[in-house]
């Protein structure tokens, strides 16, 4: 049976983020309210959280997962980050971006990208992520929490808790998310390139 926090979205209470954290360090799977949806989300390097996020949205292992950070100095230990990109993830972030970025060697292999060695980066901008990154003080591992057959992400912490209440450790009620995706940059190239488009504007970047 998994636990439910509800969490003020404005000024998350301290003591609920701290929990959530000790559920994450213990290896669990947590359900979090998001700057663009709902995501699911598990520590950095536990293979068996993975393995259960995977089961639970039937995904294999081509499925790239995105590493949530902190700010951009956390960026820096696990991206390639030249002057070009610097500037367009201090412009960007924290929001509702994705940035495809080549990987370091702290990033776990099984997380990359298998032929490009990348990863995909965001920096949230919602309260509630924002202090348990804090709190964490280390990236999580992220997808959105699109169920099987579906084509959208969840949006209600309760019907999420119905559905997954047997399958995670711990929902995040932070109130409505939406479904709009984050849009998605690859930093790889020479010149940045957009390659979803979602919640984020592309002003600037196409």
């Amino acid at each position: 049976m998994s636990q439910f926090f509800e969490i003020h979205p404005d000024n998350p209470q301290a003591r609920l983020i701290r929990q959530a954290v000790d559920i994450l360090a213990d290896g669990g799977v947590a359900v979090v309210p998001t700057d663009s949806s709902y995501a699911i989300v598990c520590h950095l390097d536990d293979k068996g959280a993975v393995e259960r996020i995977q089961r639970i949205r039937q995904l294999d292992n081509r499925h790239n997962f995105t590493l949530l950070c902190r700010d951009l100095s956390e960026i820096a230990t696990y991206a390639r980050v030249d002057n070009t990109a610097y500037r367009l993830l201090k412009a960007y972030t924290p929001g509702p971006y994705t940035f495809l970025l080549r990987a370091t060697a702290e990033v776990p292999r099984r997380l990359q990208h298998p032929k490009r060695k990348t990863i995909g980066i965001r920096v949230p901008d919602h309260a509630i992520l924002k202090a348990l990154l804090m709190e964490y003080n280390q990236p999580l591992m992220s997808t959105s929490l699109i169920l099987p057959g579906q084509e959208l992400p969840e949006t209600d912490a309760y019907e999420i808790r119905e559905k997954l209440e047997h399958q995670v450790d711990l929902v995040v009620d932070g109130g409505p998310c939406g479904v709009e995706p984050t849009t998605v940059v690859d930093l790889t190239a020479l010149a940045p390139a957009v390659i979803r488009h979602g919640r984020g504007s592309t002003e600037g970047l196409d």
